[in-house]
């Protein structure tokens, strides 16, 4: 069940969790995920960021709204990537994150949005 994200300790909790998880299973994204927390607050609507959650607790899926679309960003375990994709987490793979990517390119491939 999707949790709406309103105020800023709300998404630094949910931050805290992801980092977290990161950390311990998937180091590979540990460091990306900042930026691109980043570029999604640069580049989000105003429709709330919402996070999906099981059993009370977040989990690594987040939805959020950039220019009337919604993308969801999610991590893959079998690629040990964040994935970005149109509408839901099913939809096609628009782009994949890692710690391989570079700030600069995060904000050129979302300027494109």
């Amino acid at each position: 069940m999707p949790a709406t994200v309103n105020e800023v300790n709300d998404l630094k909790m949910y931050l805290t969790g992801v980092m977290k998880r990161a950390d311990h299973h998937a180091n590979n994204v540990n460091e990306v995920v900042l930026t691109l927390i980043g570029a999604l607050l640069w580049k989000k609507d105003q429709s709330p960021i919402t996070v999906m959650t099981r059993e009370n607790q977040t989990t690594n899926v987040l939805w959020v709204y950039i220019q009337g679309k919604k993308y969801a960003f999610s991590y893959n375990h079998d690629t040990k990537s964040i994935e970005m994709r149109l509408n839901s987490t099913q939809g096609d793979v628009l782009k994949s994150f890692n710690n391989q990517d570079s700030a600069t390119g995060i904000r050129a491939f979302f300027e494109t949005l």
